[in-house]
């Protein structure tokens, strides 16, 4: 079934049938300028060039399925569509008056049949990747050149959560890169109750006991809620007792209804021993982002992160039971998704906002430097031919399929353009 946004991709790649063209009161029509895209409310398009009988117009496009969409979007009552030139629509079923009451010329957008067919046939695949069958039969370069736009994509949308906090921070970059660092430090799973931990204890609090890695344990785990009510533990009821100090002196106000999660959790991923890591990097390290900033190198920035937590969690998953005795030092793959979500762009960011292209390269040389992603998405695709060499791949063609694929957004998609025009078919 044929959508609006499938005649707004119709018209503004100009895919139409260009000839001939006249409105439903027969006047010649010729598009001289399509006019760009509105992303925002208000009319399709703005500022397109269309000549009608002998007048040229400049104004806004209209498009819809039915003239009468029109009415029922209320258009005809309201101001900001005023400018609309043309009304373009699949089936001209009624007049349309602007809200003056000035009749709206219209057009009935006639495209090749083929493309309607390649545009339901791409929607009807029940692959995840629809184009997958196509895919072998599309250049590198082009695949290479769409996988950098999607990367840009990714970087962009991950810098806009930076930018809030650095707004609600004062333009803090450690405060800011710390709440980030938390949230990736809980994965998926637990990244939402660690952001909150860390922008309910200010770093500044961790940084005037970072000599004291028992203290920093405390208001990490006192924050969290996880510290037990009861225990005879020693090292339990010294955290307690630390905590019950610190929470006075920095007015903290615990967690409520942290929620944090376990089922399903591998032991070396639960909250109890993520937030034992990141205290031991809080405490082995000094303004972290700087340091990153200045030296932005895979190797360098992953000998900061390679911290081992406290002797006390060498044998422990949570404040229960023993386990066997073994390092529990972060692990390289969880480095690396650290520096990915991380790391990376808040370096991109940081570039970008002090107009540094130098550092916004080193963001992307650092995504080339980690190795590409092993998971579903990444080897979803790697069967399909793609080869994926680092993280700047796999984080591209994690974009394609979380942001195009799954949302069958193939119209915005190059690679779905390509299939919908027939120019590898």
């Amino acid at each position: 079934m044929i959508k609006e946004d499938f005649l707004h991709y119709i018209w503004q790649y100009k895919l139409f049938l260009n000839f001939n063209l006249k409105t439903t009161d027969n006047e010649i029509v010729e598009i001289i300028d399509v006019g760009k895209k509105n992303t925002n409310a208000g009319p399709d398009f703005f500022n397109a060039k269309i000549r009608i009988d002998d007048k040229l117009w400049a104004g806004n496009v209209e498009m819809h399925l039915k003239s009468s969409d029109w009415n029922t979007h209320k258009h005809d009552k309201d101001t900001a569509y005023q400018s609309v030139i043309l009304h373009v629509v699949q089936e001209a079923n009624i007049e349309i008056r602007r809200a003056t009451g000035e009749k709206i010329p219209q057009l009935v957008l006639n495209y090749p049949d083929e493309l309607a067919t390649n545009y339901n046939n791409l929607l009807c695949k029940k692959e995840n990747i629809r184009c997958s069958n196509v895919l072998q039969g599309i250049s590198n370069i082009f695949i290479s050149s769409w996988m950098n736009n999607l990367l840009s994509e990714r970087l962009l949308r991950k810098t806009e959560h930076i930018a809030l906090l650095l707004e609600k921070n004062k333009n803090n970059w450690e405060e800011a890169f710390y709440v980030v660092l938390a949230r990736n430090f809980g994965s998926n799973l637990n990244g939402e109750p660690f952001e909150r931990l860390a922008q309910s204890l200010p770093l500044i609090c961790l940084q005037k006991h970072k000599d004291n890695l028992l203290q920093i344990e405390a208001m990490l785990f006192g924050q969290a809620g996880l510290l037990p009510d009861e225990s005879s533990d020693e090292y339990v009821c010294s955290l307690k007792k630390e905590y019950q100090f610190l929470k006075n002196k920095f007015n903290l106000t615990p967690l409520q209804d942290p929620n944090w999660k376990l089922l399903r959790v591998r032991p070396g991923n639960f909250p109890h021993m993520r937030i034992a890591q990141f205290a031991s990097l809080i405490h082995q390290s000094s303004k972290l982002f700087s340091k990153i900033i200045e030296n932005p190198d895979y190797r360098y920035i992953c000998s900061l992160v390679a911290v081992q937590p406290s002797e006390y969690w060498k044998s422990h998953c949570t404040f229960k039971e023993k386990t066997l005795f073994r390092p529990k030092q972060i692990g390289k793959q969880t480095i690396d998704v650290l520096l990915i979500n991380t790391v990376v762009p808040f370096i991109f960011y940081h570039g970008k906002r002090n107009d540094n292209e130098a550092q916004q390269e080193n963001a992307l040389k650092l995504l080339e430097q980690i190795p590409a992603e092993d998971n579903r998405i990444t080897k979803e695709w790697e069967k399909l031919g793609i080869k994926l060499k680092n993280a700047f791949d796999t984080q591209a063609v994690i974009e394609l399929k979380n942001n195009y694929c799954d949302n069958k957004d193939c119209l915005r998609c190059r690679i779905g353009h390509k299939v919908l025009t027939k120019i590898i078919l």
